[in-house]
């Protein structure tokens, strides 16, 4: 069962990291801040939820598994407030005269 878990875990914590890689590839090439930002957000956000599924699958505690998944939510809950805040940004500055 533990050769299991720790399967488990290394696929959750690859797929993740490689979601992190590919927001980080469309960060680089998308032609514009909008769709930079689009891709960015949802990549990293599946991407953490990924690695964070992955660590709690390994957690000691069901104490330290919610510390994990309240880090996710805070995080998911930080990036949507700074996205919606680049985005207004973004907005503003293009339809300036």
């Amino acid at each position: 069962m533990n050769a299991a878990l720790d399967i488990l875990t290394l696929i959750a914590v690859v797929s993740g990291v490689f979601f992190f890689f590919a927001g980080t590839v469309a960060l680089l090439r998308f032609p514009d801040t909008l769709t930079r930002l689009h891709a960015l957000t949802k990549a990293d956000n599946l991407g953490l939820g990924l690695v964070v599924l992955g660590l709690v699958l390994q957690a000691g505690s069901v104490a330290a598994a919610l510390k994990l998944i309240c880090v996710w939510l805070l995080l998911l809950l930080s990036g949507a407030c700074v996205s919606q805040l680049i985005a207004r940004n973004t907005r503003e500055r293009e339809t300036r005269p």
